[in-house]
This record gives C-alpha cells, structure tokens and sequence, in this order.
C-alpha cells in the first residue's frame, strides 16, 4: 500500500498517516461563509483538499473515505448583506452556495461527501453548549454564552501562543460580559430583525467556532483523522474547535491530523482590494482563464507555501495543458503511475508529481528516452493520461476549452476582413463594429492587424451566437 505523509500543524513534523480506521478514512475541512462570490484565495484550500481526497480514495478505496466540507449560512456578514440588499437570508445563502459549487466545480474539484450547512445543526451546538456549561467549561452572561478558556491547559498547543501573550497582544475592547479577555462566544442573543433561534440562554444564534465542533461531531464522531484548512484559520478559529470540542467530548482527541495551506498572492503582493489586484474565481473564468489553467497554476506550488498567482504562470499553463490534450486525443486511460501517486503521497507535493508528468510526457510522445529523464522504464500515453487525472487535469469535464479553441472560424474572418476592407473605403464602420460585438459575446476573441484578422475561439465559445453573422 502507498504510503502518505502529511505534515501535522499540531506535531510540526511530517507523520506516516495511519487512518483511525482504514474501512472508514474521515476528514472535515472548514468551508465558505456564504454571502458572496468565492475570491481566488478561498480556492486554494478547495483545491489542496480534493488532491487529499483524491488521494485517499486512490489508496483507501472510494467507498472507504467520508469527506466534510461546511457552509457557514448564518453570521452577521451574511445578516448584512441581506439588510444592504433587502433580501432574504436564505434566498442570499441558496444563491451563494450554488455559485460555489459551479464555479469550484470549474476548477475540476470533487463535491465533498457532506456538506453540511450550519442552520441545520443548531440543536447539535445547542446541546453541545450545555454540555461545556455543565462541565465547568462555559458560562452564561447577559443573554451570552461563553467558553472559559482558562479552563482548558493545552488551549494555545495548536497556533504555539500562549495564551499570556495573546492577551498581551490584544487590542480590543473586553465585552463586560466576559471573565476574561480570552473568553469567546459559544451563543450570543438575536433582536427581532436578525436571525435566531430559541434556547435556554433566550432567543439568539451561534458563535462563529461553535459550528464546525458540533458538525463534526455529529457526522464524523468525537475522534476522526484529518482537520484542514487556510493557516488563518489556525488562530483563533481552530484553536478555539479544539478546545471546545475537548471538553464537551473529553473520551474523544477530536482531530488527529491538522493540515494548513498557506496564502495566495497576486503578481508578488497580497491580493486586496485597495491594490487592485482582488478578484474572485467567476471574474477569471468569465475572463476567458480556464478552470483547468487556474488549478495547474495552484498545483504548481506546494500547500505550505505561499502561492503566487501570475498571468505569466497562466499562459504557461494553459500552453502546456493545450499540448498535453491533443497529445491524449481519443486515449484511454490506464492506471496513475506509481511517480506520480508517491509524489502526491509525499505530503501533497503536487510540484513533484508536475515535474514527473513532464518528463513522462515526453518519454511517451518518444521525445526523451526513459534513461534520459531519470525513470525507471518507458511509459504509454494511457498511463500518463490517467496520471494526470489523478491529479484532476486532463479530465473530459475540464476540456470544453481546448475544443473550443479548435473551431474552425476561418469563413468568420473572410467576412470580417471583407467588411473592414469596405468600412475603410465608406468610413462607415457600423457593420464591423456589430460583427464584433456578436464575436466578443460568443466568446471570440477578435484580433485585427494590418496583415489580416484572426479569431480565436475562448473558453465560453457559444457557436450558436454566431449563426447568421458570416
């Protein structure tokens, strides 16, 4: 069996991973808070984590694994947006999530097992907030429940803060409700105009951290094998799960395995708004960027470290992807080369199993020879094709784009070019700009030069736009 190493965010060392129960791998990553489109950075788990899924049905057998993915659908951003808008929470909350699975969908991930929402598991926090209350753990307060920490010693193990200097560093005001500054809320009271639901502490709705503590429980059980997750997510929001999840279900270790990706850039800086550089998953896709392109380009760097997204990496990526699919035109594929799995098993080094999909790509298009490129024998086509779908490249759902570019527009640009040639001779260029229009919106990308023109079919090409126009 492939052996997988992961590297523990709770250890800092990279562990053998040996599952709880290999009849039944279980693993929860924390999902959107549903209010808006998903911005490229909030892609970057989704993407690492199907990998790891991938990964662990490959080894473990598909019927063998449960993968957890929540939605957040009640927090005060989403309360906001439904104010600012004058919409219902839960017409917001529907819209948002089916716009995160098409457009993650986009970028050739898998559906998780589950994907829990949290307003359907309020008595679950309910009853695991009165647990934490009887326990010592939590106390009620104005209408407010919250976690004690100083009731739980190893609170701070998971970021490696202690908790003396997080107050230190703190820089907020301290509600009066709270014993202590640590303290966070388990439960806090709704006025009529916000969401809420009945309890014993009154009408009222659930911390942030509370959720992902009584979901997992609920499907996963008190102990289960991989936690995941944006390293801003550690603190507090982790770190807060454990501790709570500890002590409402002290028989259980709650997470085994904690796995954290690092951040996104945008050409080198942070991507914000104020910089210019912020934009979601939707904006480049409709941009004409392949969901395939954007998910090479994040496989290209590993999990841990920061990923820096360019339109320099995009274009290579998509040059490269475009090769490999006429490459594997009407292949069949055969099984994930033993390279490419170990790679991936080797804690998620997707930038290693990459480098092996090149150098097998050109010992099975015969240009290198196997003793060339550092590999044990040579490789068919078929084995390199199922290689990279193991990867979630080169997939049948992920190719409209490169069939799309095939197309044949070749009667579209005599007609362009004809008409250009008679606006500049009438000076009345309303007919080219019309035809351009109607190129632009089937997703055609229009170039024009002194030499000729030339269409270019994108990712969008819809060639029922076009009937007529020629």
């Amino acid at each position: 069996m492939v052996e997988i190493k992961l590297t523990n965010s709770m250890t800092r060392t990279k562990e053998t991973f040996v599952p709880i129960d290999p009849d039944n791998v279980r693993m929860y990553v924390c999902g959107p808070t549903v209010y808006d489109r998903a911005h490229l950075g909030n892609a970057r788990p989704v993407v690492v984590f199907d990998v790891l899924n991938r990964l662990l049905r490959e080894v473990y057998g598909d019927g063998h694994v449960t993968y957890v993915r929540n939605f957040t659908d009640v927090d005060d951003k989403i309360n906001a947006r439904a104010q600012r808008d004058g919409r219902d929470i839960r017409a917001i909350t529907d819209e948002t999530i089916e716009w995160y699975h098409v457009d993650m969908e986009a970028l050739g991930t898998m559906r998780p097992d589950r994907e829990p929402r949290a307003t359907e598991h309020i008595g679950p926090m309910i009853a695991m907030i009165e647990r934490l209350i009887e326990s010592g753990h939590a106390y009620a307060a104005e209408g407010h429940v919250l976690f004690s920490v100083s009731s739980y010693d190893a609170y701070g193990k998971l970021s490696g803060r202690s908790v003396e200097d997080m107050i230190a560093g703190a820089r907020v005001e301290v509600a009066p409700y709270k014993r202590d500054p640590m303290d966070f809320v388990l439960w806090k009271p709704s006025s009529d105009d916000l969401p809420g639901w009945d309890s014993p502490w009154g009408r009222g709705r659930p911390g942030w951290h509370i959720e992902c503590s009584a979901m997992s429980y609920e499907i996963l059980g008190p102990t289960f094998d991989i936690h995941g997750g944006g390293n801003d997510l550690m603190f507090p929001h982790h770190e807060n799960e454990i501790a709570q999840s500890c002590c409402a279900h002290p028989e259980g270790g709650f997470a085994k395995v904690w796995l954290h990706n690092e951040m996104l850039q945008v050409e080198g800086k942070k991507m914000s708004k104020s910089l210019g550089n912020f934009f979601t998953v939707r904006d480049l896709l409709d941009k004409g960027v392949p969901g395939e392109v954007i998910r090479f380009v994040f496989l290209g760097t590993h999990y841990r470290k920061p990923m820096d997204w360019t339109e320099k990496k995009a274009g290579e990526a998509e040059a490269v992807l475009r090769k490999w699919r006429e490459a594997t035109v009407g292949c069949m594929p055969e099984i994930p080369i033993d390279l490419v799995v170990n790679s991936v098993a080797d804690d998620l080094n997707t930038a290693g199993a990459i480098a092996w999909l090149h150098q097998i790509f050109s010992v099975a298009t015969g240009k290198l020879k196997p003793e060339f490129a550092d590999l044990p024998r040579s490789y068919s086509l078929g084995e390199f094709l199922a290689s990279a779908q193991f990867l979630g490249l080169l997939t049948a759902d992920l190719g409209n784009w490169a069939a799309a570019a095939e197309v044949d527009l070749s009667a579209l640009e005599t007609a362009l070019a004809a008409a250009r040639e008679a606006a500049m001779a009438s000076k009345d260029f309303s007919r080219v700009d019309e035809m351009k229009a109607a190129l632009v919106a089937a997703g055609v990308e229009v170039r024009m030069r002194k030499s000729g023109v030339e269409l270019i079919a994108g990712p969008g090409f819809d060639a029922a736009k076009l009937e007529g126009l020629a």
